[in-house]
């Protein structure tokens, strides 16, 4: 947070301050999504190849000076730091002279869902809010439910009422308050936002909210260095939705 300059609208580049708290655009409504800038000079003034190389951290938070939280929170799971590999017999297969797969898998959860939401936990700590929610049929509920459930968090899921059982599983075993709801994924969004709105939730809806693109580029820094900081020509991402390309775009800001 400390080289957090601001928030844009991606619509009409409407600019707020670091105390702006909604978290949408005032102007454009819930389809004016906010970029957070960064003063990325102060960042070169301070932290360069050297500061990663001497860190300790070997997790999402080794790239705390890139992320909207103020610090690590206390006795938080293991977010990030997943290992990346060669596959050589892919480049046999395909003539391709490098390609390397990141395995994701390995965090808590089980999925780069992880990286939205430990910084989620983080930011409803931060301000002070004991429960977090979130609209979801699958990889970002448990991911929000596991790490909050570490920190002590509560939190509230809202599925469509069709949701496989077996998907629900990971929920309960985490103490996760699950609430079905009439319909499709749009619906049990809709609830969930007037849930959030009524009762002060902390927001982990990935759609809405501008913090959690920013955990989930981390996968793209650390894959960066694990190439020896060098940048890849490409990166193939496997989504179910825009936020993780957006998410990647971000980590090569």
């Amino acid at each position: 947070m400390k080289y957090v300059s601001g928030y844009q609208c991606t619509i009409c580049q409407q600019q707020y301050p670091i105390t702006y708290k909604q978290l949408t655009c005032e102007k454009c409504g819930e389809k004016g999504i906010l970029d957070i800038q960064y003063d990325y000079e102060a960042i070169k003034s301070n932290i360069n190849k050297e500061a990663f190389l001497s860190s300790t951290e070997f997790n999402i938070w080794r790239y705390l000076p890139f992320l909207p939280v103020h610090n690590k929170p206390d006795n938080c799971l293991t977010v990030g730091g997943t290992p990346l590999y060669r596959a050589k017999n892919i480049e046999k297969d395909l003539q391709i002279n490098e390609v390397y797969i990141k395995d994701e898998g390995v965090n808590p959860t089980g999925s780069l869902k992880d990286r939205a939401s430990i910084i989620a936990c983080a930011k409803a700590l931060e301000e002070k809010v004991q429960d977090v929610a979130c609209s979801s049929t699958g990889n970002a509920a448990t991911s929000l439910a596991g790490n909050a459930a570490k920190l002590g968090l509560k939190t509230h899921i809202f599925v469509p009422k069709r949701v496989p059982d077996g998907k629900l599983a990971q929920l309960i075993a985490y103490g996760a308050n699950v609430i079905k709801v009439n319909g499709d994924y749009k619906a049990a969004f809709n609830v969930s936002k007037k849930a959030i709105e009524k009762f002060g939730f902390y927001n982990r809806n990935a759609a809405i909210n501008p913090c959690l693109v920013e955990g989930k580029k981390t996968v793209v820094m650390e894959i960066i260095e694990q190439l020896d900081f060098q940048t890849p020509y490409y990166i193939l991402v496997s989504v179910g939705y825009g936020c993780t390309i957006g998410s990647i775009y971000n980590g090569f800001l």
